[in-house]
């Protein structure tokens, strides 16, 4: 079975019980995740809600200019679409595949009947729910008061956590709109990375070459949010130790235009 064939490569279904897992499997679909397709826009109300395997979806608050930030990102660690088992069936934010790879979804009816039937998967979800808001709230302090070195050492970081191999597909540009700041800054802080050694950067890929390295240059916020997760989803954590994923570079596409 492929990565794409199989939903327990999404780390938050593999935590299920066998017999929660069992109920939903039959109305799991798989889906193809590319680079800058737009999973739901502000405001719209969610039909589905999504589990990543290979792919990584950003969740960006977009201003009336246009101009846009990151507030979290979603990988094979858990689910896009919140809303739906929270009551309120929308957001303001936008979600945007920012790594391409495959998933599965679920349609939104089955999301709520399973939500409210099973309370192991109601509280495997709520402890996802918990983690996702402990990276948006360090995500907001992280831009107010680090250094856009550190702000990309953190991104780069949670991506790497979501992804089975150490390369980045992505341009500076889709880096600076998931950061919201200038292109020409993130030009600089990748510039410093790779003249320490700690990545290689060439057009639309980042190989991290020294994750360590990477580490020690992050601030605080990285060890903040990854403790976190691993505290509220104890089992996907084990999972993602005992499961060794082959490694998978999604394929070059547009960038996403904010």
């Amino acid at each position: 079975m492929s990565i794409a064939d199989n939903p327990k490569k999404n780390l938050l279904l593999a935590a299920l019980p066998d017999a929660d897992f069992q109920l939903l499997l039959p109305s799991l679909q798989p889906v193809d995740m590319p680079l800058g397709q737009v999973v739901y826009e502000a405001g719209d109300v969610m039909n589905h809600a999504y589990f990543p395997t290979t792919s990584i979806v950003s969740l960006l608050y977009v201003m009336e200019s246009g101009a846009s930030a990151e507030i979290s990102v979603v990988g094979n660690e858990g689910l896009v679409g919140i809303s739906l088992f929270m009551g309120g069936g929308s957001t303001p934010s936008r979600a945007v595949v920012q790594s391409a790879g495959q998933g599965f979804r679920l349609e939104s009816g089955i999301v709520k009947e399973h939500f409210h039937r099973s309370g192991a998967l109601m509280h495997l979800f709520l402890r996802f729910t918990q983690a996702l808001i402990t990276q948006m709230a360090q995500t907001a302090a992280c831009n107010r008061h680090h250094s856009l070195d550190q702000q990309l050492c953190r991104w780069l970081l949670l991506s790497l956590d979501r992804l089975p191999g150490p390369d980045l597909v992505m341009t500076q540009d889709l880096i600076a709109n998931m950061l919201g700041v200038r292109r020409e800054g993130v030009s600089e802080a990748a510039l410093k990375l790779q003249r320490a050694g700690l990545i290689r950067y060439t057009r639309g890929k980042i190989e991290v070459l020294d994750r360590r390295g990477v580490e020690e240059r992050s601030c605080e916020c990285y060890k903040v949010v990854k403790t976190e997760y691993d505290r509220l989803i104890p089992a996907s954590k084990s999972i993602a130790r005992s499961q060794a994923l082959p490694r998978f570079v999604p394929s070059t596409e547009p960038s996403i235009q904010a």
